[in-house]
């Protein structure tokens, strides 16, 4: 008998949706050709009308125009390319200073530490002990050589969200480009890029029950951004590489799918998750603002036991739990996150991340609540920590 997985590590990766395979299935097999309305024939016509399509769907959803919708290979490409893409074109314009949060996903900070080697200046911004950046020290950052902040909207560990719209203000007022990685609330948390100011975005659909290896970056028209991979000229010359139009089609009917019915379930599972945990487990903590979360994130410290421990004794059991962000899980270094908002080690290596998707229940939810509270007590029984606390 086939054992049955539990899943619960949704802002790692999530299974697609049937519906986005059918969509996407049309441009493997009938409309394959290069997405194109200069060569002149249907094919190629019909892919680029396809494409087209795809951009203006995904643009709506942030009340974007669909023309600054820029396909990338996934959110680590798009927050490369608005990072490094705006170093490039204002340092010998404008100055070398650019700012970021200490909880970034890697993909922003590596960008930030690599351009760090390449001469420019980097201020890592505190976060408060719920993982929110103070807009008043943001303010206070900026300099006359600032020319990016890079402050994520959901935090891929915690789920903090941030205040882009006072962030994407304050840029404003100051002439800062702003970027935000929205990977983790890109449908599930309304989003409006005219209104929060926000110059530049990253979002990915395999947050969202779509393929892999397709995501965007929204450039909102006028931005002064360079293209950083040479090759030709696609995406309005600001992307090099053939387009992936199945992947793009299937990034768009991801997005059509997620409701707000589906956020308010995930929402209130998560919930309920939460409070079960804190009432029947006892030496736990909540990490991150517990109301300015994105409506399928619960990461919780699980105080004298590690975390390793924890996910590898519920997948034996048969459930998929993370310790932190997927890139994250080969480190052996105590989580940046859970350090940076004021967590010590033992918070860090104890925090366990549950992150929940359509395919879940509240079932599922009651299920993983009692067999992490065996495991705990069990865990805490051999643990030397437990002796020391």
């Amino acid at each position: 008998m086939e054992r049955k997985i539990v899943y619960m590590d949704n802002s790692s990766a999530t299974r697609m949706d049937e519906k986005v395979l059918e969509a996407m299935m049309p441009y493997y097999f009938d409309v394959y050709a290069v997405a194109s309305s200069e060569f002149g024939y249907s094919l190629g016509i019909e892919a680029k009308e396809a494409l087209d399509g795809a951009r203006e769907t995904i643009g709506k959803r942030v009340n974007a125009e669909a023309e600054s919708i820029v396909f990338t290979s996934g959110s680590t490409e798009s927050s490369n390319m608005a990072l490094k893409g705006v170093a490039m074109a204002l340092a010998n314009k404008k100055g070398k200073h650019i700012i970021v949060s200490k909880i970034e996903d890697f993909p922003v900070l590596n960008s930030a530490k690599h351009l760090e080697r390449q001469g420019f200046s980097v201020t890592y911004l505190d976060v408060g002990a719920d993982g929110r950046v103070d807009p008043s020290v943001l303010s206070d950052s900026i300099k006359k050589d600032t020319i990016l902040v890079s402050i994520q909207h959901a935090n891929q560990e915690i789920g903090t969200i941030q205040d882009i719209g006072e962030i994407g203000r304050i840029c404003h007022e100051r002439d800062v480009i702003f970027h935000t990685d929205a990977t983790h609330s890109f449908t599930r948390v309304p989003v409006d890029v005219q209104s929060s100011s926000v110059d530049l975005m990253t979002i990915s659909a395999h947050t969202i029950h779509g393929p892999k290896g397709i995501g965007a970056l929204y450039v909102r028209p006028k931005t002064i951004i360079e293209k950083w991979m040479d090759g030709g000229y696609q995406e309005r010359d600001r992307r090099a590489g053939l387009e992936n139009i199945p992947g793009a089609l299937g990034f768009a009917k991801a997005t059509e799918l997620v409701s707000e019915n589906e956020n308010e379930r995930l929402r209130k599972m998560r919930d309920h998750l939460i409070e079960r945990i804190m009432m029947e487990v006892s030496h736990v903590t909540l990490n991150g603002n517990r109301e300015k979360r994105v409506p399928q994130n619960a990461n919780i410290t699980f105080h004298y036991v590690e975390g390793e421990s924890i996910t590898l004794h519920m997948d034996l059991r048969g459930f998929s739990l993370s310790t932190g962000s997927a890139c994250f899980s080969k480190s052996l270094e105590a989580s940046h996150v859970i350090r940076g908002i004021g967590g010590d080690h033992e918070r860090a290596h104890g925090s366990v991340r549950f992150t929940l998707g359509r395919y879940n229940s509240m079932n599922e939810v009651d299920s993983v609540v009692e067999n992490i509270s065996e495991v705990i007590n069990k865990l805490r029984e051999i643990s030397p920590l437990m002796e020391k606390g």
